[in-house]
């Protein structure tokens, strides 16, 4: 009855007083529940089987039971689909789904219409990166001995591993055979979301005495979260270890911290600049910040700013130089600015201002060269009257040059 009238049906067993209904609750509920292995799945309108569904029919998957031999997929007879709207988790072909019986759309209009939602894949071999489970009666599968243990072994702690003989699997098109995307380890508390290519988010904390590489300052519970995108090299003996993560060997990290001290290696800690604030190095500061780490960073604005502020100062170190490329004004506001060096004390010459005062110095010059070249012996008179005139310019010169000309703000070595 649960699986011919849907949750709604169920809803009925369940609230029904009657003995015969409640004898035969575990039959009624057990309807609703299936179990099966996935055969085939829509992703994109290259599937043959898009037409009939249209974008609806995208994640839905045709499963067969696990007693029965997978066969010659022709159409989608046994169809299940998604149960969660945002969350996009779809399984491979092989892997194993539970589903339960609820209601679809048309309930509205036809009371009891139903079908089947799928959950995310069934954690079988205990693995974030492949969980399929061929069926033993398919003649064409091989596996290892350490993937043909029973659930009641698994039960009691001997794990499946899934070896690198999978090459026989029908895991879907383009799903890369890959053996050694590590799981991570989790400590106590955390939350921890992986994909199946080495990407991750964990919602941790420091665990004092623990071998992650977090947890060597603070206290236990002080929270952390650590994006990351990508493993990296992996030194264990096994494909199934477990590992944690690593900031220099990841491909690319973000690390949200409390108190924790993160090893981060930078490429340049030269703070010689410095002669007040000097900033902690990276890999010896703890407390709260935002690591950002990567092969390359972009940061792009399409339509307004981009903004930074600092209780202390704003450092910039690289290793092959700083490059400023602008269509407009490179403005720079500040009290003392020091060229080459924090012990820069010479003085910028104002360029308009230097040039001005030496043009003036030019032009009284050529008056004093001209009137001396037109003294002979009997006008030799004349020389003292430009000369009385150029020295009180000169004087005022000389005090225009040691006064105006120099940048009050910047300084070079």
């Amino acid at each position: 009855m649960g699986y011919k009238y849907g949750a709604p049906g169920n809803n009925i067993v369940l609230n029904n007083p009657n003995t015969s209904y409640q004898t035969n609750l575990g039959l009624e509920i057990s309807s609703l529940i299936v179990v099966g292995r996935v055969v085939d799945i829509i992703l994109d309108n290259t599937h043959p089987q898009y037409s009939n569904y249209g974008e609806a029919g995208v994640g839905l998957i045709q499963y067969q039971l696990l007693e029965e031999v997978p066969e010659n997929v022709g159409g989608l007879s046994s169809i299940a689909v998604p149960l969660f709207p945002n969350i996009k988790n779809y399984p491979l072909i092989n892997e194993i789904v539970f589903m339960l019986s609820l209601p679809t759309i048309a309930a509205q209009e036809q009371f009891g219409s139903t079908t089947l939602y799928y959950f995310p894949p069934i954690n079988v071999f205990n693995n974030n990166y492949l969980n399929a489970l061929p069926s033993i009666l398919n003649p064409n599968t091989t596996t290892s001995p350490s993937e043909q243990k029973s659930y009641q072994e698994v039960g009691l702690g001997s794990n499946v591993i899934v070896t690198q003989n999978t090459q026989s699997i029908n895991l879907g098109k383009t799903f890369p055979n890959i053996s050694n995307i590590h799981p991570l380890k989790a400590f106590e508390g955390d939350v921890i979301y992986e994909g199946r290519f080495g990407s991750s988010t964990r919602y941790g904390s420091t665990v004092s005495g623990s071998s992650n590489n977090w947890s060597s300052t603070g206290s236990n519970g002080d929270p952390i979260t650590i994006i990351r995108n990508g493993q990296g090299p992996v030194n264990t003996p096994n494909d199934w270890d477990r590992i944690t993560e690593d900031v220099n060997r990841d491909d690319s990290s973000i690390y949200l911290t409390s108190t924790q001290k993160i090893p981060i290696n930078v490429a340049s800690s030269n703070y010689d600049s410095y002669s007040s604030y000097t900033p902690t190095t990276p890999n010896q500061y703890s407390g709260k910040q935002a690591i950002l780490n990567s092969g390359r960073l972009v940061f792009n604005t399409t339509t307004d700013h981009i903004m930074m502020s600092s209780a202390l100062t704003i450092n910039f170190n690289a290793v092959k130089g700083f490059n400023f490329d602008t269509k407009a004004n490179f403005v720079i506001n500040s009290p003392s600015i020091k060229l080459g060096g924090k012990n820069a004390t010479e003085p910028i010459l104002k360029g308009d201002t230097t040039i001005n005062i030496l043009v003036d110095l030019v032009n009284q010059l050529q008056a004093l060269t001209i009137a001396l070249q037109s003294v002979t012996p009997q006008a030799g008179l004349a020389v003292a009257p430009a000369a009385a005139q150029l020295a009180p310019q000169l004087a005022v010169i000389r005090t225009q040059l040691q006064t105006t000309t120099k940048s009050q703000v910047s300084k070079t070595l």
